[in-house]
């Protein structure tokens, strides 16, 4: 899909996420199906994702924490679609520097860091090293809810 100057005003929109379609359409002068069909479009090829976000330091017991991985292969995509897929993780990223990846962490009472790293990342064969960087204090840090 095309992302143009209409998809971008969308998009800003929906940053204040519960806006209606109507109030969106019009506020840009355009029909609320253009908005429906475009949101649609951009859901379906994946550009898109409307989820609810938490700010992790108003749920008691919740913490997000930041690892980075060193790994001993350089299928580091693959690693990254593995990766993805740990209870936990909220996002993957092939990085530059000293880490090859860059995991965003959900971590919850009775799931932290000695959980994630025994009963998730040991399943992973190529992990090197990890560095685990622990979220004290986020300005503007949203996560999904996903534990």
């Amino acid at each position: 899909m095309k992302i143009d100057k209409t998809t971008i005003a969308i998009l800003r929109h929906l940053k204040q996420g519960r806006r209606s379609f109507k109030a969106i359409a019009d506020d840009l002068a355009i029909t609320e199906n253009t908005v429906r069909s475009r949101v649609k479009k951009l859901e379906k090829e994946g550009v898109l994702d409307i989820v609810g976000m938490v700010n992790p330091e108003d749920i008691p017991g919740l913490t997000v924490v930041y690892i980075g991985v060193k790994l001993d292969t350089s299928e580091l995509v693959k690693k990254g679609e593995e990766f993805i897929t740990l209870k936990g993780v909220v996002s993957v990223s092939v990085v530059t520097g000293r880490f090859d990846l860059m995991l965003q962490v959900v971590l919850k009472e009775g799931f932290g860091l000695l959980e994630f790293y025994t009963q998730e990342v040991s399943r992973l064969q190529g992990v090197k090293s990890v560095e685990t960087f622990v979220i004290y204090k986020g300005y503007n840090l949203k996560v999904p809810y996903i534990l």
